[in-house]
């Protein structure tokens, strides 16, 4: 999407006016971390923050490096690291998905400061319904207890949108191995944000997500021009974005970020979960 296409104001917190991208990058990387809470459905810390700098405050989430638990596949650099290459990549699609994300300095030592986005987690993305309705796209069918000692079938779907479609896209090129409902975002600015990216970019495929309504299906002019302008990006390993994402991630993981890259170019389709691998959605599902 062409810059002055973007959307350009972010309100996080509910706090003021919005925020450009800018200005909000400025103020996580520079403002007071003030702790307010702890969000205790989190497998690592995660902590519900108020970040303000020269009298201007938002709310941020903030996950310390050192509240992070050791994963055993995931051996290299942080997820605090991850997260923040995940933001850089969002960036670069010009799609705004990662809402602003920086790694700094703050309580505990250093750790990953995001915007915090007011909204409920899958509200009007992610739904179980009887029979997928139109505009909503089934992805996998379960069995809803009916409180009589038995079960009725249904469906978990997802919205069949524009901006959903552009994360489903993302998510391929991230290698996100951990996209529930509960970490799609309805933002008041009309976006669709994402968010806990610790575990993507690795260099084996690890993709695991709700959003495959679309698969096999072709990709939309617009993700194959913005995958082509990635790759363009990308084939300098020395350039901008590559060298960004390099100060978080291997070699080897920048170049799978590029391999991923061209293989939706060549198949010009959404792909289709890998069988036999591991698990095509996470869990929980929400």
């Amino acid at each position: 999407m062409p810059e002055s296409e973007r959307l350009p104001a972010l309100s996080g917190g509910n706090v003021g006016s919005p925020l450009d991208t800018a200005a909000a990058e400025e103020l996580l990387a520079r403002g007071e971390i003030t702790v307010e809470g702890r969000l205790t459905d989190a497998s690592n810390a995660t902590l519900y923050c108020r970040v303000e700098l020269d009298g201007v405050a938002r709310q941020c989430v903030w996950k310390p490096v050192a509240g992070e638990r050791p994963l055993w596949d995931f051996p290299d650099g942080t997820l605090a690291g991850r997260e923040v290459a995940t933001y850089l990549l969002s960036e670069a699609t010009g799609w705004g998905i990662v809402p602003p994300t920086v790694l700094r300095d703050g309580p505990y030592g250093t750790g990953m400061c995001q915007l915090w986005i007011d909204g409920d987690p899958g509200d009007g993305l992610v739904d179980l319904q009887e029979t997928p309705q139109p505009g909503w796209l089934p992805i996998v069918q379960v069995a809803l207890d009916d409180g009589e000692g038995g079960s009725t079938p249904a469906y978990l779907t997802h919205a069949d949108t524009g901006a959903l479609r552009r994360v489903a896209v993302f998510d391929v090129v991230a290698n996100n191995a951990d996209r529930k409902g509960g970490h799609l975002l309805p933002g008041p600015d009309g976006r669709v944000y994402g968010i806990d990216h610790g575990i993507c970019l690795h260099t084996e495929d690890k993709l695991r997500t709700l959003l495959w309504g679309w698969a096999g299906e072709e990709l939309p002019a617009e993700a194959l021009d913005t995958l082509s302008r990635l790759a363009a990006e990308l084939d300098d390993p020395k350039g901008p974005l590559a060298s960004a994402l390099g100060e978080h991630l291997t070699a080897a993981e920048v170049d799978a970020v590029r391999a991923r890259i061209a293989g939706l170019r060549q198949s010009r389709r959404h792909p289709l979960p890998t069988p036999g691998r591991r698990p095509a959605v996470p869990w929980p599902l929400i």
